[in-house]
């Protein structure tokens, strides 16, 4: 099925154009517009292009590190499986990236420091 990147395209605007200012933090799990991506990389779902996306680090207020989630309850050396508000699924290793802040839109939680320290000994051992 051809994607359809016009419509990313229009709504990759409207996020540019964001004049609000978001304060998060480590640990925080956000509504995140990843887009409409190339190949295999992930893809957001819906009208605004959104999934769910794990803070790292925060560089400044304009620039993070973040890593996609997935429902799917994965084990392998590229997913941590996590429990975040009630709901089973997986940070994205292969996936982290450093995006701006204004691709965020709801903050839905904060994971907790155990899952969190599990997430990034996952980035260290999945660095070589």
């Amino acid at each position: 099925m051809p994607k359809d990147f016009d419509s990313w395209n229009k709504v990759k605007k409207q996020v540019d154009a964001k004049k609000v200012e978001i304060f998060c933090n480590s640990r925080e799990i956000w509504w995140c517009s990843i887009g409409l991506n190339v190949g295999s990389e992930e893809d957001g779902k819906n009208e605004l292009f959104e999934r769910p996306a794990l803070i790292i680090n925060v560089f400044n207020r304009d620039m993070i590190r973040a890593a996609p989630l997935t429902s799917k309850n994965r084990e392998d050396n590229h997913h941590v499986p996590i429990i975040y508000n009630n709901r089973t699924g997986a940070v994205i290793l292969s996936q982290v990236k450093t995006i701006s802040t204004k691709r965020l839109s709801r903050k839905l939680c904060r994971l907790n420091k155990e899952q969190f320290k599990k997430v990034i000994e996952g980035l260290k051992n999945n660095l070589v």
